[in-house]
């Protein structure tokens, strides 16, 4: 996707009470690091942020007096009952330079009938240029059966992508439903139950 534009404001106060009149202003507030730079303090706005958000590993363009920095979101910090932006950081970028991220794992594809499926890592790890970072991989179960598992080195990643999570870690294990396990082995407790009553009644009689 193509850079997302955010117009950015300098930002000079601080603490709890600016965070607070700046929300209420309808503004995030955000930090830009890396390169070996002073953070630089900034004010986004709310609306265009929060729709910029909802995209994974999104490459953002800030403009800030004049100059335009590319930059990555490492941190986005969130309130708890409604998931409103405290505030971001960003990590400055440039085009071609390849960085770590975490991707977001989608499974796809039905298993085979009667299994269930357990997604054991949501995120993978992953270095990408910074300029074509992906948003997700995709993970499919199709056909699969009981005690089948996918490790992270079977994901398919896209061109230029390199695993950094360890390629034997398990993302998605095929199993039976609960309560199908559960009943087979109160099956096999009752068949081992009537052994042990047929000899105790022998052995009265």
């Amino acid at each position: 996707m193509s850079d997302i534009k955010l117009a950015a404001e300098a930002r000079t106060e601080f603490g709890k009470g600016a965070a607070r009149r700046l929300r209420r202003e309808n503004k995030i507030p955000a930090v830009l690091y890396g390169h070996g730079t002073d953070p630089v303090h900034i004010t986004l706005p709310g609306h265009a942020t929060m729709l910029a958000m909802r995209h994974s590993n999104a490459l953002f363009s800030i403009e800030l007096e004049g100059k335009t920095e590319l930059a990555v979101a490492k941190d986005v910090q969130r309130t708890p009952v409604n998931s409103l932006i405290e505030h971001v950081d960003f990590l400055l970028v440039r085009r071609g330079e390849k960085i770590a991220v975490d991707v977001q794992v989608n499974v796809v594809g039905e298993s085979a009938p009667g299994t269930i499926h357990w997604v054991e890592a949501q995120t993978l790890s992953v270095e990408a240029e910074a300029t074509h970072l992906p948003e997700s991989v995709e993970v499919s179960i199709e056909g699969l059966e009981v005690g089948a598992h996918v490790a992270a080195g079977q994901v398919e990643l896209p061109n230029g992508v390199t695993l950094l999570t360890d390629p034997e870690a398990s993302v998605v294990t095929i199993a039976e439903p609960r309560a199908e396990v559960a009943a087979e082995d109160e099956e096999a407790e009752g068949e081992a139950e009537e052994p042990a009553a047929e000899a105790a009644e022998s052995t009265e009689g």
